[in-house]
């Protein structure tokens, strides 16, 4: 596993990870209309140019498998990933999100996860994240109000 900067041709990846809806069922908080190319290439856009935001590319096998970011939120920094299901259960996210916690070393820093999103749970209390409170949330991928954890690493 490797991180690094994106690179143009990483959201052709990102737009393909997207497409599956076993993934997005389980992010949850993903776009309304995933299969939107408009769309995903404006909040890439977005992404890409706020100072803010720190993202990079999760790399495995030679190829972009997923992305971690930090960004701002009205509740301090944040952090969020994403990989190919393909590559779930295979420690490619922990390690990622390994590496990236050492380059964001701002703390508190928080996660959001839907409490049925176990791996994702996992890989954040491994990191010694942990529930500091739940929120409801309207999740597009499940047209429905869902509880979310939101965990911190103090």
């Amino acid at each position: 596993m490797k991180l690094r900067p994106v690179e143009h041709a990483d959201l052709d990846w990102f737009f393909k990870h997207q497409q599956d809806p076993e993934a997005n069922v389980m992010a949850a908080f993903t776009a309304k209309n995933p299969a939107d190319r408009g769309v995903f290439n404006h909040h890439w856009t977005s992404i890409l140019s706020d100072p803010g935001v720190t993202v990079r590319t999760i790399e495995q096998d030679g190829k972009p498998v997923g992305n971690v970011m930090a960004y701002t939120s009205d509740d301090g920094v944040e952090i969020g990933f994403w990989t190919d299901r393909a590559y779930w259960g295979q420690g490619v996210t922990t390690s990622a999100v390994d590496e990236f916690l050492q380059e964001i070393t701002t703390r508190p820093i928080r996660a959001r996860v839907v409490t049925d999103n176990i791996g994702s749970q996992k890989v954040l209390e491994r990191r010694g994240f942990t529930v500091v409170g739940e929120v409801d949330g309207f999740a597009n991928a499940r047209a429905a109000v869902v509880k979310e954890y939101i965990m911190e690493l103090a």
